[in-house]
């Protein structure tokens, strides 16, 4: 693959570090990799943002882009509009995208929270982009209660578009998991109708570069260049049965 396109099933839920992730594995492998973020909000000029996030912690050699910059911490579409600027449009992803291909051997489009938030005024979304790059989306899902619904949202989303998931990864998983993050490593596949690719331990994006970049690879299946291996974290994680 040389674009996967990042995707959430809502905010806030660690696309950024899974993005990270991705990225710090590729180039362990000898790949060379750019990190695509289309619209960033909510950082103001000269701040860093998550393009800025992603280099630091899987290296200084990951090229990054970012589109366009508005100020306010709101879905693309609103806060371009609100701050009277110009929005990214689906076809600026895939064009900007498609040329960091012809440069690297991986291309990481990250998006703005959900597979469906707008980014302009006619309704467009990551998903357009990821359908007119023919890019796989990578699902970043949280691990809780919940999770489920959004996950099989977005997975069937997707199928109606002809937009192909390359899977799911659980962006933070809990140092201390309740029972519904470990009854959901089962049941996530399902809901997604696809395979679990990876969890990333909670405050991994709090690490230094160098622990980060040591560690990524076991956070990561095969899949994407890692060696973790969803069965054998399923069955560690799996909760007690039920006894009546």
């Amino acid at each position: 693959m040389t674009v996967i396109v990042v995707s959430g099933t809502g905010t806030e839920i660690g696309k950024t570090v899974t993005t990270a992730t991705v990225a710090a594995v590729a180039l362990a492998s000898g790949r060379s990799v750019a990190m695509l973020k289309p619209a960033q909000t909510g950082v103001a000029p000269g701040e860093p943002g998550d393009a800025q996030e992603v280099r630091r912690l899987a290296g200084e050699d990951v090229t990054t882009l970012e589109l366009a910059r508005f100020p306010e911490p709101l879905a693309p579409d609103t806060a371009a509009r609100r701050a009277g600027m110009t929005p990214v449009r689906p076809s600026d992803v895939a064009d900007a995208a498609a040329k960091l291909a012809t440069e690297h051997d991986l291309v990481l489009v990250e998006g703005a929270g959900g597979l469906l938030v707008r980014f302009d005024e006619e309704g467009g979304t990551l998903a357009d982009a990821a359908r007119l790059l023919d890019a796989p989306v990578l699902l970043v899902a949280s691990a809780g209660l919940g999770t489920l619904n959004t996950t099989a949202l977005s997975a069937e989303a997707l199928r109606a578009r002809g937009v192909r998931q390359l899977g799911v990864a659980i962006g933070s998983w809990p140092t201390a998991p309740d029972l519904a993050s470990r009854c959901n490593l089962a049941d996530l596949p399902k809901s997604a109708e696809a395979d679990l690719l990876g969890a990333i331990p909670e405050g991994a994006g709090a690490l230094d570069g160098p622990a980060f970049r040591a560690a990524a690879g076991g956070w990561l299946g095969p899949a994407l260049g890692g060696t973790w291996d969803a069965d054998v974290f399923t069955r560690r994680e799996a909760p007690a049965p039920l006894v009546r």
